[in-house]
């Protein structure tokens, strides 16, 4: 008997050991995959990894302060963006579950002023799935120019685009729109009596220990904050002020990769909110994309070799200076927090990889942005060398195209004035990406730009065969083509 528990345990530890190696050796994956992309310019920020809910990697990367080379880590504060979403949904849903407000009744109900014709359509449901058909208030015409850099309150900032016209029918369909999550914050303040701060800090951070989670104020002296950086090409410049009355409950979160394991962990329990309501967090209510969107979460499925699809429940931010993702896979309770503080990068593409090595599944090496490389040549030497290095280096195995690089290239080449570089850099992404409408799009505003009519028409007319919800192509093809 004795020998036969002493077997028992001896296998068990042999697990476990067995087990350790295995994290052990993902973890090393995971590091030397993640120094590759800062190593090639694609990633500055911090990381944290879990599986079967244990942390098994985190670590900083890059600089959290170019100026003074202060490294990244993971207690190191970035701005969430559009992952405050989630924060504000559950806020929501838990007003919900205590009787105070709810779900399906119109908005007008908790905002009395608010126009009626639009608003008395449109209900909190429809604000959560992104479907109420409200403008999105950072689409609109020189938003960034004209308010961003201005404090607003939150009944003053409702007010600059509530009379708007709505965009579709409430309850229609799926499209992005940070008014609906703003109006929320509003909501959350009318019911509770609390700022949307205080309610937040209350309800979700001080109960779950997030000490280093918090409303991001600009004029406050935050320690551990990343300073927000944009990259053009390869070159860092600080990034534009925001102030963060603007973002408010659609984005306005600051946190590190800890915290953020903090809060996936919580949502495994019952803590702050009954099963039945953490569970509506989660539904598929909107196709959206590929998937579908529950409350404040994208609902994703993934491929895993030749076992059952993953289904994953995540969503990324994006912010002056900051993007961000956090990724969770319930079914395995394994969770992927990626932090960047340069702007815009292909942290989607990160988190595959990451997700590869915790299923064993084939890893695509990282490569060096071919479009990044093509901006030197076009901005130093012109268009026929920036179209000659492009013949040269496409076949290079080092370096990979990606069509959002090429077409920030393209812009940027347009916005300084030049409109043949921007013309061949927009071709190069057309080539590549001819089945989408964004690039035709693109090269259509650049020939336009150049005065060439003809081309523009050619290449806005592809663009809305190819995306009929391009809605600004239709417009400027009209004007042109009269």
């Amino acid at each position: 008997m004795k020998k036969s528990i002493k077997l028992i345990a001896l296998s068990f530890i042999l697990v476990l050991f067995t087990l350790n190696i295995t994290a052990q050796d993902k973890a090393k994956q995971i590091e030397q995959l993640l120094s590759k992309y800062t190593e090639y310019g694609q990633f500055n920020g911090s990381a944290l990894v879990a599986e079967n809910g244990k942390v098994i990697f985190k670590k900083g990367f890059g600089f959290a302060n170019m100026e003074w080379d202060i490294p990244n880590q993971p207690n190191t504060k970035f701005r969430l963006g559009s992952i405050s979403k989630q924060f504000t949904a559950f806020l929501i849903v838990k007003l919900a579950e205590e009787g105070k407000l709810k779900l399906d009744v119109p908005i007008t109900t908790y905002l009395p002023d608010y126009p009626k014709t639009t608003g008395d359509k449109i209900t909190i449901h429809h604000l959560l799935t992104h479907t109420s058909g409200i403008q999105n208030y950072t689409s609109a015409p020189n938003f960034f120019r004209d308010k961003s850099r201005n404090s607003y309150t939150p009944e003053e900032f409702v007010k600059t685009f509530s009379s708007l016209p709505l965009e579709f029918t409430p309850g229609e369909k799926f499209k992005y729109s940070n008014s609906g999550y703003f109006l929320l914050g509003y909501i959350i303040e009318k019911i509770s009596g609390k700022t949307y701060e205080q309610y937040l800090q209350e309800t979700i951070l001080t109960p779950l220990k997030m000490a280093n989670t918090g409303y991001d104020h600009s004029e406050i002296i935050i320690k551990n904050r990343a300073s927000g950086y944009e990259k053009k090409g390869k070159i860092y410049t600080n990034s534009f002020f925001l102030d963060m009355s603007i973002p408010y409950a659609a984005g306005s979160l600051y946190s590190t990769v800890e915290d953020l394991y903090l809060w996936d962990q919580a949502l495994y329990t019952t803590k702050l909110l009954s099963a039945k309501s953490m569970e509506s967090l989660f539904k598929p209510y909107i196709k959206a994309g590929d998937g579908s969107y529950g409350y404040g979460w994208f609902l994703q499925e993934a491929q895993n070799g030749d076992k059952p699809k993953l289904k994953i429940i995540e969503h990324g931010g994006g912010i002056n200076g900051f993007n961000t993702v956090i990724s969770r896979i319930p079914a395995d309770k394994n969770l992927v927090v990626l932090l960047n503080n340069t702007g815009g990068t292909i942290l989607d593409e990160m988190n595959e990889g990451i997700r590869a090595i915790l299923y064993n599944q084939p890893l695509n090496q990282p490569k060096k942005s071919l479009a990044f490389e093509l901006l030197d040549v076009f901005t130093e030497k012109g268009a026929v060398a920036g179209a000659d290095a492009y013949k040269k280096l496409k076949s290079d195995p080092t370096f990979g195209l990606k069509e959002g690089d090429m077409n920030r290239v393209g812009y940027e080449l347009l916005q300084n004035g030049k409109k043949k570089e921007a013309i061949e850099a927009f071709k190069i992404n057309v080539e590549n990406f001819p089945k989408s409408g964004n690039v035709y799009d693109s090269l259509a505003e650049a020939y336009l730009a150049d005065g060439n009519k003809k081309l523009a028409i050619e290449n806005y007319t592809k663009s809305i065969a190819l995306d009929p919800t391009n809605e600004n192509g239709k417009k400027v093809l009209a004007e042109i083509s009269k």
